[in-house]
């Protein structure tokens, strides 16, 4: 089956939740996979997962399914770049520090470079095995590391100057995790997350499903 080379985002983040899951199944020595299976781990529909990896141009057996490591395979082939990407954590407060730690080594094809901070307390300094500096040092360091992405946890007043630094810098994609949206050139791929938002939705649905009736 002839693959789709435009995927949708919300495929994108599905295919690596898809594959996520599917490591742990490997890990755990299963070797094949049906589509209400990676549905039940995810919570969504065994039609939605079949979309998906018809889109990618995979298909599996009626009788047993998906093969998991060919699946993770083409999943990778598809998602991760083929040299990796170089990841820069920009603002190592408590949040900066928890995703570069939580990162840290979790993909081949994905490496924190650097961590930068204006805390002199904290640059200079080596966390989790990727080195902090000062931000006055942005440009220098993500040219010579060649970075590519850029995540922001700065205070909501730096975030836009920040990010114009990066683009300016010739950075590809931004995750955005400051209360404070941002606006980019078409060129750079913007991602935001705004916990704040996320939480008032949990919120909302707790004391929907909550009240009598």
């Amino acid at each position: 089956m002839k693959r789709n080379n435009k995927l949708p985002g919300k495929t994108i983040e599905r295919l690596s939740q898809y594959r996520r899951s599917l490591l742990l199944c490997l890990a755990q020595e299963k070797t094949h996979i049906f589509s209400h299976e990676i549905a039940a781990l995810l919570h969504i529909t065994p039609v939605q997962v079949r979309r998906d990896i018809m889109l990618i141009g995979y298909t599996g057996t009626l009788r047993q399914g998906y093969d998991i490591r060919e699946l993770i395979d083409l999943i990778g082939e598809i998602i991760d770049s083929q040299d990796g990407l170089n990841v820069a954590v920009i603002g190592l407060g408590n949040l900066g520090r928890a995703i570069l730690t939580y990162l840290s080594g979790k993909r081949t094809k994905l490496r924190i470079a650097a961590a930068f901070d204006i805390n002199p307390e904290k640059v200079d300094k080596v966390y989790g095995g990727v080195p902090c500096y000062p931000l006055d040092r942005l440009q220098e360091i993500l040219e010579k590391e060649e970075v590519s992405i850029g995540i922001l946890t700065v205070p909501a007043t730096e975030t836009a100057g920040v990010a114009n630094t990066l683009v300016n810098c010739g950075i590809k994609g931004i995750l955005n995790y400051t209360p404070k949206p941002i606006n980019v050139p078409p060129h750079v791929y913007l991602q935001e997350y705004d916990m704040i938002t996320s939480l008032e939705k949990v919120a909302y649905f707790v004391k929907r499903n909550q009240q009598p009736g």
